[in-house]
């Protein structure tokens, strides 16, 4: 399995995980012409992608979806979700619920519900069949048991560590904006973020992509320093026991 992310952030998410000669995507956040540029850059032909998976509605996770349109991708979104996407031809569109499992050649995909303010938003555990996993957990408010029961055992883990709380509260955005922001169906903190990781991280080796930081309430480097501080408490040390990349 090799996991490639093309972009990330409040302007855009999309993740490429491949896996034999298949690529599934995970969000499309950008323009079309952006991630068909950037797919090419990492050596993916948009033709080798066998579905695209949404986490959520919000147009930092779907804006490119007319890829799906131009390359007749099936676009695999939870029931609810779709009641804020629009575009996609409807041969296309593929419904779940949140929970539910997905086989799909060279994946299978296990959704879980996150918490966040969109209709039925989801993460993904994207296991392939030489053994390998990977978990998906981008926008949330808050991580949940049944979440880390789904996330657990990965060799691969991508997950927002948004913003850090006292930035946000010192911030120039209007009350409303920083209430939803640190609410529970807002996003993770640093951390939330390495709380989660604390308890799902067990030092074999594992990757870690910290993603979707905010460009104002956060710095790359106060996530990296919080999530190893946690893992240090467990006595795990960065590139001995886990590798850890911020996006």
């Amino acid at each position: 399995m090799r996991v490639d992310i093309l972009a990330s952030g409040s302007s855009g998410n999309v993740i490429a995980i491949r896996s034999n000669q298949s690529t599934i995507l995970v969000d499309v956040g950008i323009a079309k012409t952006k991630i068909e540029k950037r797919l090419l850059e990492k050596g993916i032909n948009p033709t080798s992608i066998v579905a695209i998976f949404i986490t959520h509605a919000h147009k930092d996770h779907i804006q490119g979806l007319s890829l799906a349109n131009k390359y007749k991708i099936p676009v695999y979104a939870a029931e609810n979700e779709w009641k804020s996407v629009a575009g996609v031809e409807q041969d296309l569109q593929r419904t779940f619920k949140a929970g539910e499992g997905i086989g799909l050649q060279d994946f299978y995909l296990e959704s879980f519900k996150t918490h966040h303010d969109a209709y039925e938003p989801v993460g993904y555990a994207i296991s392939d069949f030489q053994g390998n996993k990977c978990s998906v957990c981008l926008d949330t408010g808050h991580v949940d048991n049944q979440m880390l029961e789904k996330m657990e055992f990965s060799q691969i883990y991508i997950i927002e560590s948004n913003h850090e709380p006292n930035m946000v509260e010192a911030s120039d955005y209007p009350n409303s904006v920083k209430a939803r922001i640190l609410s529970h169906i807002g996003h993770l903190s640093n951390e939330q973020t390495a709380t989660a990781l604390s308890s799902l991280v067990q030092g074999l080796g594992e990757q870690i992509y910290l993603t979707h930081l905010s460009n104002k309430n956060n710095l790359p480097a106060l996530a990296e320093m919080t999530t190893m501080r946690a893992l240090m408490k467990k006595g795990f040390k960065a590139n001995k026991h886990y590798k850890l990349e911020v996006i």
